[in-house]
């Protein structure tokens, strides 16, 4: 999931705004999240641009722009005419990050699982009386999470997840039966990956593309 394309330490980026829409103060904007709806149910927003400090922004009104997908408008207290929401343009709207949605169990945000190691694991727990059978069977730590890909909104598929290892790019497929345990918190993820799967990821192999 999205909640945002590019994260700080403490501020969510939701969109960004394009241009004036309509004549009393809206704002056309690039929306960069999974959860637009609940735009319906917030009253205050933060704006910035470039290296401003985020400002508080009373929204008044929020629609979807049902002729370009992707797209909402919105409009501001501060802006009431034209003129004023040209002055908007190219500002980033923003929300703190405590204010993040919750997803449901099995559910991850993108920026959650970029970072995270992913661990090969063996098919059978280390035998712990013989060392040797131990060393052999131990996870063992294929690279870290560089980007995730989705199939698109009209495609049914599932979510690959961009592993940067020793050996250069290896995809995998964000499946419960391969990705057996994520942990968030620990930036840990535990694959048990099919037999061939390493095979399938040459120079020749198409990645998806990315989510917008």
């Amino acid at each position: 999931m999205n909640d945002s394309h590019q994260q700080n330490p403490r501020w969510l980026l939701l969109a960004r705004i394009l241009r004036p829409r309509g004549n009393k103060g809206e704002v056309l904007a690039e929306l960069l999240t999974d959860f637009s709806s609940r735009f319906s149910t917030l009253q205050r927003l933060y704006l910035r641009k470039e290296t401003e400090e985020p400002r508080p922004a009373q929204l008044l009104h929020f629609w979807i722009d049902q002729n370009h997908p992707g797209r909402g408008v919105f409009h501001f207290d501060e802006a009431t005419t034209i003129s004023a929401a040209e002055n908007l343009r190219g500002y980033q709207v923003l929300l703190p990050f405590e204010q993040r949605v919750v997803l449901p169990a099995g559910q991850y945000f993108v920026t959650d699982l970029i970072g995270c190691t992913v661990f090969d694991m063996p098919d059978h727990p280390a035998k712990l009386s013989s060392p040797a059978c131990g060393i052999e069977e131990a996870p063992r730590v294929l690279g870290t999470v560089t980007d995730v890909f989705f199939t698109g909104e009209t495609v049914l598929g599932t979510p690959i997840l961009q592993v940067d290892t020793p050996h250069g790019e290896l995809l995998i497929p964000l499946a419960e039966d391969i990705c057996t345990r994520i942990d968030i918190t620990g930036k840990r993820i535990e694959v048990r990956l099919p037999e061939g799967l390493a095979g399938l990821n040459d120079s020749s192999a198409s990645i998806p593309p990315r989510k917008t």
